[in-house]
């Protein structure tokens, strides 16, 4: 039999924003030295408004939303290398846990995908420049789907698509509040913390054996 595994990205295989502070990797540390732009103000400004709002759940393009917001914060250069530099520093692979997945793929048995908050522009970075598309069958992004999680919409969407399974989709989240959103639609959800939440699964141990 065959089951479904989904993975979160950011927490789980991207070291970086992470629901734990202490566990958090700051892709920002250096923007205002860099580029000149405060990163709390860009939070404040730009992630916790219009990001969220609007550009995470596909109803804004990245670039337009950099277009609009960064001139007020005092950057003059391209939307594009902006993007560039946030997409280069926020890519600190999880490998060892990268390597897991890679080990529950060939050991056969699972379909494997992602489940993740993202916009279009690094959706596509994940995919294509590092690699996940070589180790995931789809990627369920919410900008492709319209909403983010925890939204019960989303995981209404994904269900959709997967469709009826004879085992319930097995999932990894680093945020408690999305791990009890996939519960209550079915999935059995597991919360994220370190490598060993999965390694320590008991489906995905037998299968790594």
């Amino acid at each position: 039999m065959t089951r479904i595994v989904l993975f979160d990205v950011d927490g789980v295989l991207v070291n970086g924003y992470h629901a734990r502070p202490e566990k958090h990797v700051r892709w920002n540390e250096n923007l205002l030295a860099d580029l000149g732009v405060d990163p709390e103000r860009f939070n404040r400004e730009f992630i916790y408004d219009v990001f969220v709002k609007k550009v995470v759940v596909g109803q804004m393009s990245l670039l337009e939303a950099l277009e609009r917001t960064l001139p007020g914060l005092g950057y003059r250069g391209p939307a594009m290398a902006f993007v560039g530099y946030w997409l280069s520093h926020d890519s600190n692979v999880n490998e060892p846990m990268l390597d897991i997945v890679r080990r529950l793929r060939d050991a056969g048995g699972s379909r494997l995908f992602l489940a993740t908050n993202q916009e279009h522009m690094r959706a596509q970075w994940l995919w294509q420049t590092l690699k996940f598309g070589e180790v995931f069958e789809d990627m369920f992004h919410s900008a492709r789907v319209g909403h983010a999680k925890p939204a019960k919409p989303y995981f209404d969407w994904v269900n959709n698509r997967l469709g009826r399974q004879a085992e319930r989709p097995l999932f990894f989240d680093d945020r408690e509040d999305i791990v009890k959103a996939a519960q209550a639609a079915g999935w059995e959800a597991v919360l994220f913390n370190d490598i060993t939440d999965a390694t320590g699964h008991p489906w995905i141990a037998e299968r790594l054996a």
